[in-house]
């Protein structure tokens, strides 16, 4: 869990950030229709969430520095706690309640928001917002902006509206001790559903069969939902790097990739794990999960504090083309293939990706045009694949085949830490897990 101690150093490192005499506004999401009068799951906006840890939707966090308030003023705007509509759709904790357990000066109920923001946006030079991210929170800011400049004879409008997200993305890069304790939950709940999907996998099973098995592991642990659209892609179907379709049915001999990850507290795992759904690799699926293992192998050896993604992505390009060239699935030399790139034919994406809140989460990839140097606390995806078409002009026992092996990676002082290590990628332990032996 994340500490309420922790959310206020959040809003108080934003606050630092601003310029002087500066007002930030942070909108939460809000419920999004399914159907008619049906909603989907309700998931809070990820910079909201990041600095309140608060569930309801329409909420809005107001913080200033402002001299006038001596140290630093938080406020909050509340869903109305109201018994006709908590017998519809649940308890709400209602602005009285908010004020203590959120260390807030001020709370208003919904009603009142126009006039909170209307009043808190007055006397300040800057206001901090997301323009773009929630069209009926950026009219309700231009509304009260064009109504202060109409006051004659009065400035009292913020002469500027900057841009938020960099200041917040750019803190959450960067995770706590206790932001990451949360993604190891987040990775080991996932990692318990990977096995268990593993272990259920049989010729005749459909996909969704697989999918469902998932999101039961994921529910049992208190993460009820998966942290972006599961992708169960037998034979090949796995050649389609964003399949959520997991409506096949699986046929002896296919191998089957597993990319999925639980939501836990608000926090994402990604990982990602092919295997034989007999239970044993063919020969032509061992030769390319090999190349697949070795370029994943090498690239987590390398990553570490001062290497960059680009190294990282170079690295696994570097192996990949070795060992495609070697199976001929690749003409010409190594240094041919790589000055081409004719790799990226079979491997399309790129080696990984930040994650956190979102499963692809926010920060910088470049600094002035620079490649970033990883830091401790970073958290990114090491992810490598290869990706053979049916049609592809190579031979024969390699059509169809798709494969990519994906682990969560906590970047610290002298290296980096594997966090979803419990799931078995090499041949062997596949294999033993597959047959029930233990692992």
């Amino acid at each position: 869990m994340i500490s309420q101690q922790e959310f206020i150093a959040r809003q108080d490192r934003l606050l630092a950030e601003c310029e002087p005499n500066s007002v930030c506004l942070v909108p939460a999401a809000s419920l999004v229709t399914r159907s008619n009068d049906t909603h989907y799951l309700f998931r809070q906006n990820s910079n909201f969430w990041y600095l309140t840890g608060f569930e309801e939707p329409d909420a809005w966090l107001i913080l200033s520095n402002h001299p006038r308030y001596g140290e630093n003023y938080r406020a909050m705007v509340c869903p109305t706690k109201d018994k006709t509509t908590e017998i519809w759709q649940g308890k709400r904790l209602g602005a009285d309640a908010a004020l203590a357990r959120f260390s807030l000066d001020e709370a208003f109920d919904l009603e009142e928001l126009d006039d909170a923001v209307l009043e808190n946006l007055q006397g300040h030079d800057n206001v901090y917002f997301a323009l773009g991210d929630n069209a009926s929170a950026d009219t309700l800011l231009m509304d009260a902006m064009s109504h202060l400049r109409g006051i004659p004879k009065r400035a009292l409008a913020p002469s500027s509206i900057k841009d938020i997200r960099p200041l917040i993305h750019e803190m959450r890069l960067f995770k706590s001790a206790c932001e990451i304790a949360v993604m190891k939950a987040a990775a080991q709940i996932s990692a318990r559903a990977h096995k268990r999907a593993m272990t259920f996998a049989h010729s005749g099973c459909y996909e969704y069969q697989i999918e469902a098995e998932l999101h039961h592991e994921f529910a049992m642990a208190g993460a009820r939902s998966p942290a972006y659209g599961t992708i169960v892609g037998a034979g090949s179907n796995a050649c389609i790097l964003h399949y959520t379709q997991n409506n096949a049915q699986i046929c002896d001999g296919d191998l089957i990739l597993i990319d999925a990850g639980a939501e836990y507290l608000g926090y994402a795992a990604d990982i990602s794990r092919t295997f034989p759904v007999s239970g044993k690799f063919s020969e032509s699926q061992k030769a390319l999960y090999e190349i697949v293992l070795a370029a994943q192998e090498k690239v987590l050896t390398m990553v570490g504090p001062g290497t960059t993604l680009t190294e990282a992505m170079q690295c696994s390009a570097e192996v990949i083309t070795q060992g495609l060239v070697a199976l001929g699935v690749l003409k010409g030399s190594v240094a041919e293939n790589l000055a081409s790139k004719a790799w990226q034919q079979f491997y399309m994406h790129g080696v990984g990706h930040y994650l956190g809140l979102d499963v692809h989460d926010v920060g910088e990839y470049k600094i002035e045009g620079e490649d970033r140097p990883f830091k401790p606390g970073m958290v990114l995806t090491i992810e490598p694949g290869i990706y053979i078409s049916d049609d592809a002009d190579v031979p024969s026992q390699y059509k169809g085949i798709g494969i990519r092996i994906e682990d969560n990676v906590v970047i610290t002082a002298t290296g980096a830490e594997v966090i979803t290590n419990d799931v078995p990628k090499s041949i062997e332990q596949i294999e033993q897990l597959m047959k029930g032996s233990p692992d």
